[in-house]
């Protein structure tokens, strides 16, 4: 199962020159980006490590790729996404964020159906992944 989450989530993973260009995009436009990482991709999991610090005042994406290389040096087999973010207006808000990294294998996840009262059904997701302790699952 491939994860889809942010933009381009449906194509191909971008070469590193197309990240390039895409957080260029953002640097131009006067927004910080930043790496974030994660062994939990489930949807409702916002809140995912951040490699190193966001970049306010940097000028290039090369900056960011570098970071990059290294964050897949020490976490190429977990979940990497590039986020952007707008402070224009006093508080930061998430301009664009997609994948740029993801493990070999991606065990997806489960669907639990729950029947409740009536006709009342309701479905829960869990990771497959976190079947394992953080840091194993993967790899």
């Amino acid at each position: 199962m491939r994860i889809t989450q942010g933009a381009f989530s449906f194509l191909p993973d971008l070469t590193d020159e197309q990240i390039a260009k895409q957080a260029q995009y953002c640097i131009d436009n006067g927004w910080a980006v930043s790496l974030e990482f994660t062994d939990d991709p489930h949807p409702r999991n916002t809140y995912w490590d951040m490699w190193g610090h966001p970049m306010f005042d940097n000028p290039d994406a090369a900056a960011l790729i570098m970071e990059l290389k290294e964050c897949r040096k020490v976490y190429g087999d977990s979940y990497i996404r590039f986020v952007a973010f707008d402070n224009s207006h006093g508080w930061e808000s998430v301009k664009l964020s997609f994948l740029v990294n993801r493990p070999a294998e991606e065990p997806g996840f489960h669907l639990a159906r729950q029947e409740g009262e009536g006709r009342v059904v309701r479905y829960t997701t869990r990771a497959y992944s976190t079947d394992k302790p953080a840091g194993q699952r993967y790899g």
